[in-house]
C-alpha cells in the first residue's frame, strides 16, 4: 500500500460519512450471511462441547488461524474470537497511522456476540427440522454471520473516535465523570436507529424474497427477525462499544 493510498485509508475511517456509508455495505453482507445460514437446521452438534471445545471453536480458531497470516487481524477492522491464540503474519503489516486511540483500540466484545448468537439468533434464523449432517458448510456459514456482526459492532471504535475528534468539548466531562450514561445519551439519536431499522427490513424483504413465487409472501429470512436483530442488538452493542471506547479516550 503506497502513502496515498495509506491516507485515504486513515481518511476514510475518521470521516463520518465514510463510515456511514460502510455501516450500510456491511447491512448488506449481515443480511445475506443470514440467508446462507439458513440454508441449514440447528445442527447442534456443532455447539457441543467435548474436552471445554466444541466443533464450532474449533472450526473458528484454525480458520481465523489462516486468516491471521494472510494478515486479517493487522487491520484496525478486524477483531478476532480468539486473539490469544492468533500466528503472526507472514508478510509485515502495512505502515499507516494508527487511527484509534490505543488504549481503546484493544475493545473486543466478541465473547458476547458469539454467545448470543448462539443462544438467541440460531434458533430464530435455522431452518426447521432436525440435523441435516452438513457440519462443515454449516460452520463456515456460522464464521460469516459472526464475523460480519463482529465487523459491524465493533465500528463503533471509529464511529466514537470521530465524535470525539470532532465535538471533545461535548464528550470530556461524560468521560471525566466515567458516566456512562450520560455518554449513551450523547450516542443515541432515536431517529436515525429507526431509519436504520426500517432500512434493513426492508433489504431482507428484497435479498431474502422468494423470485420464483413472489405472490407467496416467504422470505429466506424474515424481514421482521432482521429489524429486531440491529434494534434490540446490533445498535445495542455498537454503542455499548462506543461507550467504553470513550471511557478510555482520555487515558
Amino acid at each position: 500500500m503506497g502513502e496515498m493510498e495509506q491516507g485515504a485509508y486513515v481518511d476514510s475511517l475518521l470521516n463520518l460519512e465514510s463510515l456511514r456509508k460502510s455501516l450500510v455495505r456491511q447491512e448488506d453482507t449481515i443480511i445475506f450471511s443470514l440467508i446462507e445460514r439458513s440454508k441449514y437446521p440447528i445442527n447442534s452438534r456443532l455447539y457441543h462441547e467435548s474436552n471445554a471445545a466444541s466443533p464450532l471453536h474449533f472450526f473458528i480458531n484454525e480458520s481465523e488461524a489462516v486468516q491471521a497470516k494472510a494478515g486479517r487481524y493487522v487491520s484496525p477492522e478486524e477483531n478476532a474470537f480468539f486473539p490469544d491464540s492468533l500466528p503472526h503474519p507472514m508478510l509485515p503489516p502495512p505502515k499507516h497511522k494508527p487511527v484509534l486511540h490505543p488504549s481503546g483500540a484493544s475493545i473486543n466484545i466478541n465473547e458476547k456476540i458469539f454467545n448470543h448468537y448462539l443462544k438467541t439468533l440460531i434458533p430464530l434464523v435455522a431452518a426447521k427440522g432436525a440435523d441435516d449432517g452438513n457440519y462443515a458448510t454449516t460452520a463456515a456459514s456460522d464464521l460469516a454471520c459472526l464475523q460480519a456482526l463482529s465487523r459491524r459492532i465493533h465500528f463503533g471504535k471509529f464511529v466514537a473516535e470521530v465524535k470525539f475528534r470532532d465535538s471533545p468539548q461535548d464528550y470530556t466531562p461524560a468521560i471525566l465523570a466515567k458516566d456512562r450514561e450520560g455518554l449513551m445519551a450523547l450516542l443515541t439519536f432515536e431517529s436515525v436507529e429507526e431509519a436504520i431499522k426500517k432500512r434493513v427490513e426492508k433489504k431482507a424483504m428484497v435479498f431474502g424474497q422468494d423470485v420464483e413465487n413472489q405472490e407467496s409472501g416467504n422470505f429466506k429470512v424474515k424481514p421482521s427477525l432482521v429489524s429486531q436483530l440491529y434494534g434490540e442488538w446490533v445498535i445495542p452493542l455498537t454503542k455499548f462499544v462506543q461507550v467504553e471506547y470513550l471511557l478510555r479516550r482520555l487515558d
